[in-house]
């Protein structure tokens, strides 16, 4: 990979914008040194913390800090690498960041006159310490990501799966998947290159036992990466249902604040009102909606309109739908009629994957005889909150969350998509293997395809198209 390596140096803040305590102007190029005895005036010891006054072009001190420098090839980027570690307010490190900028340009009168201390050092793009680190083969591409993930954690369970990415537990089980296949590949193709030889593979009985062992390594496998999806993703939930029915009651008590307005007056609500609550580690990103009327209602003002518009598209894009019914009012003729009508509609409107839930509420306010006369659903009273953490846990089942799932992975979509191209290609293969006359050039493929599907995810066999938009998505100084 060393081909793509960009020549030039690169410097950036590495922290967080605002004020802090502490703060880091980072450097990764060749031959640092020295801008390193220009910056600090010294000669650094690589790997070793030194206290020193950063240097501006006339000798004065901008701040007092640790210098740490990193040789080739033991750095973060497997470059030269330094990093200014400074007091952490903008100014300071904006005045390092134009330092190490315009000391690069000068000339360095020691033991180069005539050539600038170092040429070419610009600014780093997003991502593009971790890119190159990723490039110099000092982490994979799965590890890579789990950098921005462990970044952008919203729980605490989504930033010890990312550390578990990071550490190269989920670069370490796709190698084993690899090495396995690697070994199965080897009985197919000699019996392919080698079919005049005196050499038999067992290809029928001893590749069934291995595609066995390999399929059941792999689901075990997407099992933690859709978990590891739910942790950072998240789940779109959406609160629909007619007006005054709770919706707003029951996104403030999911969220244990008062985010929406509730009053007994129908159609209160009238645009989108999302927040995101944690259940069990998992960001739920809830949204609640303008109320909604029957296919057949024309009653309904140009405002309310827009607001049942708006309704049916977070709808269309929501993982969950919870449709609230009014406990209340099971045995309301013209209610439930609405009802039937709007389910319909929300069935045929919601997405290809979302779920549709219906939730029965004001369990609190309805005769006891109706909690059994009622259809399936959850029930629950967003008043009081009996039967909130039901309805909680069934969202995370009805999503597919495994309550004991251990050692999950932080995982992304084209992750999971990978390891299900994986999947078909085994399926494939073994439908090969059990034709009455094999044909070892179709699962010898079949075995190179899932090869390289898994390839992708750690980035041994990644277009650059795709590198280029993963590593964009990080922030500048990473």
């Amino acid at each position: 990979m060393a081909s793509h390596i960009h020549p030039d140096p690169i410097v950036a803040i590495a922290t967080a914008p605002g004020r802090a305590a502490v703060g880091m102007v980072r450097v990764s190029g060749k031959g640092l040194m020295p801008l390193a005895k220009r910056l600090c005036g010294k000669v650094l010891r690589p790997r070793e913390a030194t206290y020193t006054a950063f240097l501006d072009a006339d000798g004065t001190a901008i701040d007092f800090g640790l210098a740490l420098y990193f040789a080739a090839p033991h750095s973060f980027t497997g470059e030269d690498v330094l990093e200014l570690q400074a007091h952490g307010g903008p100014v300071v490190l904006q005045l390092l960041l134009a330092r190490c900028l315009s000391a690069a340009c000068e000339f360095d009168d020691a033991d180069q006159p005539c050539l600038p201390c170092l040429p070419h050092l610009r600014l780093a793009h997003p991502g593009e310490f971790s890119e190159r680190a990723f490039l110099n083969d000092k982490i994979d591409l799965t590890q890579a990501e789990a950098i921005a993930d462990l970044i952008d954690a919203s729980t605490e369970a989504a930033a010890r799966s990312a550390s578990r990415s990071l550490a190269g537990e989920f670069s370490q089980q796709i190698n084993r998947l690899q090495g396995d296949l690697t070994h199965l590949r080897t009985h197919i193709e000699a019996a392919l290159d080698f079919p005049d030889e005196d050499f038999d593979p067992q290809i029928p009985t001893d590749a069934v036992e291995q595609l066995g062992r390999l399929q059941h390594s792999l689901d075990a496998l997407m099992q933690k990466t859709r978990q590891g999806v739910l942790l950072r993703e998240g789940l779109q939930v959406v609160i629909a249902g007619q007006p005054n029915v709770g919706k707003s009651s029951l996104l403030n008590a999911l969220a244990a604040a008062e985010l929406a307005i509730v009053t007994p007056i129908a159609g209160t609500t009238r645009d989108v009102i999302q927040q995101t609550i944690q259940i069990d580690g998992i960001p739920i990103h809830v949204k609640d909606t303008a109320g909604l009327r029957s296919s057949h209602d024309n009653s309904a003002d140009l405002i309310e309109q827009i607001g049942m518009a708006r309704t049916h598209d977070a709808v269309a894009q929501a993982d969950v739908v919870l449709f609230i019914h009014d406990l209340t009012r099971l045995h309301a003729t013209e209610y439930a009629a609405t009802d039937a009508d709007l389910a319909s509609h929300l069935a045929k409107n919601k997405s290809r994957h979302g779920v549709l839930v219906d939730v029965w509420n004001k369990a609190d306010a309805a005769p006891p005889a109706y909690w059994h006369d009622r259809p399936a659903g959850v029930v629950l009273s967003a008043k009081t909150g009996d039967g909130l953490e039901n309805l909680r846990q069934h969202i995370l089942q009805v999503a597919g969350r495994q309550p004991n799932a251990e050692g999950v992975l932080m995982a992304r979509v084209r992750h999971v998509q990978a390891l299900e191209q994986v999947k078909q290609h085994l399926e494939r293969a073994l439908s090969h293997l059990m034709q009455p006359v094999l044909m070892p050039e179709l699962l010898a493929e079949e075995l190179r395809l899932a090869q390289n599907a898994l390839a992708e995810i750690t980035g041994a066999l990644t277009p650059g198209d795709l590198l280029g938009v993963i590593f964009s998505q990080f922030c500048i100084g990473k």
